[in-house]
């Protein structure tokens, strides 16, 4: 049995028994799906993306308050010349909830996301709490009593009015959703969102533009999470400002942490413990300390410290550890029939692709770059060399779009590249490795070194979620493929990256790097750690890109591979351009001698 094949069978005994489970135990069932529904944004949100929110449960509050009015408000029926009680009444009121939901996400999105580190979720705490007493306090709102009398939902004319009824369409979207979000996570877009977390310097150099995707994934959450107070105020008949406070919001992430915050069933799983724990505790631990009192809040704290200290990945990995042992192992192979992708034309071979003009760089006394000059042409590998804190570094960042040139100008395939992020610099034709190794270390090669085709696909998220994009997924796959065999990784190809020595993991940027099909391609020491046959198989890749057209800058500290495979050669020292030249210009000119390759008295250095 394949773990698609044991969802099934669960989801079909599920449907079967639901018409005989007893009413509690359906209504814990209601609760439990609407609980996830929220918690699997917050997978998404925080463990996915990185970006930790404690005021979900404000959103909750958005999507059960814009139906709650437009059911229960005479204003609201008039708005659209309905009459009060109205069966289509909930759905405008769905509509409103998500559009206004969106809106107010998308606006604390683009005033939260600038902050980082601890500032993140503190922001997050402080307009959950603004939107909390801001539902209390409006009187069209009901004020602290709240709206009651809500409508039962109506479908095709049949009203679902008994939990039971509800529960099949909680439970349906909530399934629906998951798949969406599988799909979306195994396709281009995201990969781009699983960058988030702790690439986002990588991806930005691949062509994501981060700051866009962590607001659409903001807004992801927010939906969600207003879709839930939708079905939760139809399921109640009646909302007021009580489960939309902070204390909900931190459950809302305790069962996402407590499940598996990267994983989109440990939402469910979190979900349905941490309800259930809510629901028994409330009455067994009074009795047992013969006191009533909110006592299981403390057994969260002591459940989520436990988790935190002995499953740090939440629940769900270990869980799905246990049952992987009895089912099928899934399929690695991705890389089927598909399009061929669009092709990047090199530039005419000799011809000035990368041009950086008097490039200095100051960060306060210190100047790391001065009046740095260096032209790279297509068809040649340019070395660009140096002692330690000479600026190479530096230098890249600034010619990738990293950062900015204090003065100077940096032109790219004759375009001004001036003020432009690195992303920019990516669509142009420009790809590039890093000193430090930037990967996605829980993720296999190929979804890696895909990452970096990532301008080269097109299809958009809804396309994603629904497997419209499965044509231009297996084409980007391919595309990989070819990439990690030219460079020699082919048996590692379904291997995680942070799995592979440091020597491989540089491949694997190279191999990234080129799946963007590049004009010009960086690469910031990609001889380190490699063995000397190692060694030889990289000057071999590019030797041959080199006869292929494309334009290489390559930072080395390896003298013996540099002056192999370079045709000219920069040297820096404190910032500034020493000398330029052939290899054997470089080996005998004595500037260069006495500062890095320590040659005297005429020697050289192979």
């Amino acid at each position: 049995m394949t773990t698609r094949q044991l969802t099934m069978l669960a989801v079909a005994l599920l449907l079967a028994a639901w018409g005989f489970l007893p009413e509690f135990t359906v209504t814990m069932l209601n609760y439990i799906g609407l609980y996830a529904l929220v918690a699997v944004g917050l997978v998404m949100l925080t463990g996915v993306a990185g970006m930790t929110s404690f005021g979900q449960a404000a959103f909750v509050g958005l999507g059960a308050y814009a139906t709650a009015w437009f059911c229960t408000a005479p204003a609201g029926a008039d708005l659209f010349g309905l009459s009060p009680g109205a069966l289509a009444l909930p759905w405008i009121g769905l509509a409103a909830g998500l559009l206004l939901s969106a809106t107010v996400a998308w606006c604390l999105g683009e005033v939260t996301l600038r902050l980082s580190g601890h500032y993140l979720p503190l922001g997050t705490i402080a307009w959950g709490l603004s939107l909390y007493f801001l539902f209390g306090n409006l009187e069209f709102l009901g004020g602290h009593t709240g709206l009651a009398g809500l409508p039962a939902l109506s479908i095709a004319g049949f009203e679902l009015r008994s939990v039971r009824q509800l529960g099949l369409l909680t439970w349906a979207v909530l399934l629906l959703t998951l798949w969406a979000l599988h799909n979306l996570l195994d396709s281009r877009e995201g990969r781009a969102i699983r960058a988030l977390k702790t690439g986002r310097v990588m991806a930005e150099s691949m062509g994501v533009d981060t700051a866009r995707y962590r607001i659409k994934v903001f807004v992801l959450a927010a939906l969600l999470a207003g879709l839930s107070g939708w079905m939760y105020a139809h399921l109640q008949r009646f909302v007021n400002p009580t489960p939309f406070n902070l204390n909900i919001g931190i459950e809302y992430l305790f069962m996402a942490v407590v499940g598996g915050a990267g994983h989109l069933w440990g939402a469910l799983l979190g979900a349905a413990l941490i309800t259930l724990m809510k629901q028994y505790l409330q009455d067994i631990l009074p009795s047992l300390l013969g006191s009533s009192g909110n006592f299981e809040v403390i057994v969260f704290g002591l459940l989520m410290l436990l988790v935190l200290q002995r499953f740090s990945d939440g629940l769900w990995p270990s869980l799905a550890r246990l049952v992987n042992r009895y089912l099928k192992p899934p399929q690695a192979v991705r890389n089927g029939a598909g399009d061929a992708l669009a092709q990047r034309p090199l530039p005419e071979r000799g011809s000035v692709v990368l041009d950086a003009t008097s490039v200095s760089k100051r960060f306060g006394g210190l100047l790391a770059n001065n009046n740095v000059d260096l032209q790279v042409r297509a068809g040649e590998i340019h070395a660009l060399i140096g002692p330690n804190g000479a600026g190479k570094s530096t230098f890249f960042n600034m010619i990738s779009g990293v950062d900015d040139p204090t003065s100077g100008s940096v032109r790219l395939l004759g375009r001004d590249m001036r003020a432009q992020a690195s992303r920019v610099f990516a669509a142009v034709g420009l790809a590039r490795t890093f000193q430090h190794v930037r990967l996605l270390g829980n993720r296999s090669v190929l979804d890696n070194v895909a990452l970096g085709a990532h301008l080269r696909g097109h299809s958009g998220w809804i396309a994603s979620m629904l497997r419209l994009d499965r044509t231009e997924e297996a084409a980007l796959m391919r595309e990989a493929t070819r990439q990690i065999e030219r460079c020699g990784l082919a048996p590692q190809l379904h291997e995680t990256a942070a799995s592979l020595a440091l020597g491989q993991q540089r491949i694997v940027e190279i191999a990234r790097a080129l799946a963007a099909r590049p004009s010009v391609l960086l690469l910031d020491e990609p001889a380190a750690g490699l063995p000397y046959m190692e060694k030889q198989a990289l000057a071999r890749l590019l030797s041959q890109l080199r006869e292929e057209g494309m334009a290489i800058l390559v930072v080395e500290h390896d003298m013996e591979f540099v002056m192999n495979i370079a045709d000219r050669i920069t040297v820096l020292e404190f910032g500034q351009v020493i000398a330029r030249g052939t290899p054997a210009e470089v080996q005998v000119d004595p500037k260069v001698l006495a500062a890095y390759l320590g040659g005297a008295d005429g020697e050289t250095t192979p």
